[in-house]
């Protein structure tokens, strides 16, 4: 997924514009991309391990990111719209031995006869880089690599020319989204879930005809369609295995847990919920209202932020009612209680 909008830098009208494009490009290529460490005191999980292959450099992270975008936020690397990343940013991260590739953009002038068009481009195919400009390129015309002896003409950035040999048609490649498909498991534990198929994308090749108007295009027609490559589908496969939770019937409640159980029970936890709410209670913040972590999560649910909990009630940093009532809310993503509960007991967190 290419991180950039079709907007294109306007055409170089003179060597300032030029000069100044090879200041900042110089500029650029002497501060080698790093990854940035942690930030101190950052808390992330063990859930998923991510490999991220930026150009030379790699970097191995446990996290419990959700997306591509938030991977690369917390790791401290910044993508700019010309680079490109495999896969996109709103990329789900839902299985271990996750890939991500960054390719950088670098600085590249394209000729189309008397105009020339700067762009920042990923790419090093030559036909791709045009695209890249806003450039089509038609059946029959070529597009090369230009060796400039005038630095100040081309300095660092790759040049490019487009030879127009009166082509008629375009033929253009597309790509065939894959589909997502679910699996269940009798096996696997509810709430978990694995990815048991990578997707692929497809591909077809289109040709159109284009009609010209004093040389320039006005419509296409299309002409030929066929698919080259059939999409693969991604399968995710979800446990329906399910652990009963622990209820008062057969979990004693302690004494030194009766206090909270008695917080819990004024937030509205059934008394069929309750064993499975002290069980979590516990493994979070062992009920004490203030308790708090580096990560900045705060309180008896561990909300993070504490003020998500504000939506419960104004006292939400002193009331262990208020906290509970919105940690209630929190687990209802389960299914409620039992279903936080089943969770947990399959990834120790939830």
């Amino acid at each position: 997924m290419k991180l950039k909008s079709n907007h294109i830098t306007s055409v170089f009208t003179g060597l300032a514009l030029v000069a100044a494009s090879i200041f900042l490009f110089s500029f650029s290529s002497t501060t080698p991309d790093t990854f940035a460490e942690d930030p101190a005191g950052a808390v992330y999980s063990d859930n998923h391990h991510v490999m991220i292959f930026d150009n030379a450099e790699k970097l191995s992270v446990k996290t419990d990111a959700g997306t591509v975008a938030e991977v690369l936020e917390r790791a401290g690397i910044v993508i700019s719209e010309a680079d490109t990343v495999e896969p996109g940013l709103d990329t789900t991260i839902n299985s271990d031995n996750f890939y991500i590739n960054i390719y950088r953009a670098h600085p590249a002038i394209i000729t189309v006869g008397t105009t020339s068009k700067y762009v920042m481009t990923s790419s090093y195919d030559p036909t791709t880089v045009a695209a890249d400009a806003g450039i089509d390129v038609y059946d029959g015309d070529t597009v090369e690599a230009v060796v400039s002896d005038n630095f100040l003409e081309a300095g660092s950035t790759a040049t490019y020319k487009v030879n127009r040999n009166g082509g008629r048609t375009i033929t253009v490649e597309e790509a065939i989204p894959f589909p997502e498909e679910m699996a269940s498991d009798p096996n696997m534990d509810a709430g978990e879930s694995k990815i048991t198929q990578v997707g692929e994308d497809g591909a077809k090749v289109l040709q159109y005809k284009v009609n010209f108007i004093d040389g320039v295009e006005v419509s296409r027609e299309l002409v030929s369609e066929k698919v080259t490559k059939e999409p693969v589908a991604r399968v995710t496969t979800q446990g329906t295995k399910t652990t009963s939770a622990p209820t008062t019937t057969n979990t004693a409640i302690s004494p030194e847990q009766a206090q909270c159980a008695n917080w819990a029970r004024q937030a509205g936890v059934s008394e069929a919920d309750l064993s499975a709410a002290l069980f979590l209670i516990y493994h979070e913040s062992g009920c004490r209202v203030d308790a708090a972590n580096a990560s900045g999560a705060y309180g008896i649910p561990q909300a993070l932020p504490g003020s998500k909990m504000a939506s419960a009630g104004a006292d939400w940093r002193t009331n262990p009612v208020t906290q509970i009532r919105w940690m209630a809310g929190y687990v209802s993503r389960y299914g409620g209680w039992q279903g936080a509960y089943s969770f947990w007991l399959s990834h120790h967190w939830y």
